[in-house]
């Protein structure tokens, strides 16, 4: 016995007519027939009476009747019960200034579509704060740029990035084209990040490696500010292409084309016993968007980690 025959036999019961059923269900008159004859086949008795003027349940069918509304109460309650206990609980994510530009939103409306109960906490702070936040047992998942080892986290490879010199238009030294090498960067004023941030470090290693020094004429921390300062003419960046995620007509960006430079971004949480399962729901949901981001072609620069 199905609980689709139950429908079924409570609304013949309820319009009086086969013709009208099959019509509002959108079956055809054979099929919704020929499933009250394996219903009363199953109960060996006659549920319905049939005539010309109409169907009309029989004295079993009438006992019949007051159960499988009550089955059919039931099953809608089950329903309903498991919708309200939907996964729900809150939830602490940090991203770094340039991620959160491009991934914040699109992780929002992802976790509303999937998880509409559980309650999202984004955190937006240097990769290196957002780490010891994680650590401290302050964020439950982060996206970083680097990941202790001897720590007791769960990493995974998300996604890999190219960096990009973004400059305003006219400034002595900018790349001409889309793409550039760090060879070329030896004369072009540079604002970027103090020594403590992350980018900065992998930044001096691929200056070193390319044999250039770069020219530093300011270091600036908070991404609004530094973007604000190259486009005042003060000096160019070098900027992972999340960087570019608001669009901004008046800079020119070329790509750094040196293989080795770029930064890979990793998706790191608290490990998988210490995760709610609220937490594990979300990682998975901010991993699906980061990458309908890169395979949609608005994340600049990123490319989806190949193992």
């Amino acid at each position: 016995m199905e609980l689709r025959q139950l429908r079924y036999f409570v609304k013949i019961c309820e319009l009086g007519s086969m013709g009208r059923t099959a019509l509002e269900l959108e079956l055809a008159t054979s099929a919704l027939s020929q499933q009250i004859s394996r219903l009363e086949s199953e109960l060996s008795t006659r549920l319905l009476s049939r005539s010309a003027s109409g169907v009309t349940p029989t004295d079993a069918g009438l006992a019949f009747l007051q159960q499988a509304q009550l089955t059919l109460r039931h099953a809608d309650e089950a329903v309903r019960a498991a919708q309200q206990a939907r996964l729900s609980g809150h939830v602490s994510v940090g991203l770094a200034p340039t991620t959160a530009s491009v991934l914040g939103v699109p992780l929002m409306q992802a976790m509303r579509a999937r998880y509409p109960a559980v309650r999202l906490h984004l955190v937006e702070a240097l990769s290196g704060h957002l780490a010891t936040m994680l650590n401290g047992r302050q964020l439950d998942i982060a996206v970083l740029f680097g990941a202790d080892a001897g720590r007791r986290w769960s990493v995974l490879p998300l996604l890999d990035e190219k960096l990009f010199v973004i400059a305003a238009p006219g400034l002595a030294g900018a790349p001409a084209g889309g793409r550039t090498r760090l060879a070329h960067l030896g004369k072009l004023p540079l604002i970027l990040p103090s020594a403590t941030h992350g980018l900065r470090a992998t930044l001096m290693v691929a200056f070193a490696r390319a044999r250039v020094a770069p020219q530093i004429v300011a270091e600036i921390d908070g991404l609004a500010l530094l973007m604000d300062a190259v486009r005042a003419g003060l000096g160019a960046t070098i900027q992972p292409g999340a960087a570019m995620a608001r669009p901004d007509a008046d800079l020119l960006h070329a790509q750094i084309a040196d293989a080795h430079v770029g930064r890979r971004n990793l998706l790191v949480s608290l490990s998988d016993d210490e995760l709610s399962p609220a937490a594990l729901a979300a990682r998975v949901v901010l991993s699906d968007a980061a990458h309908a981001l890169v395979r949609e072609g608005r994340w600049a620069g990123a490319t989806l980690h190949k193992n």
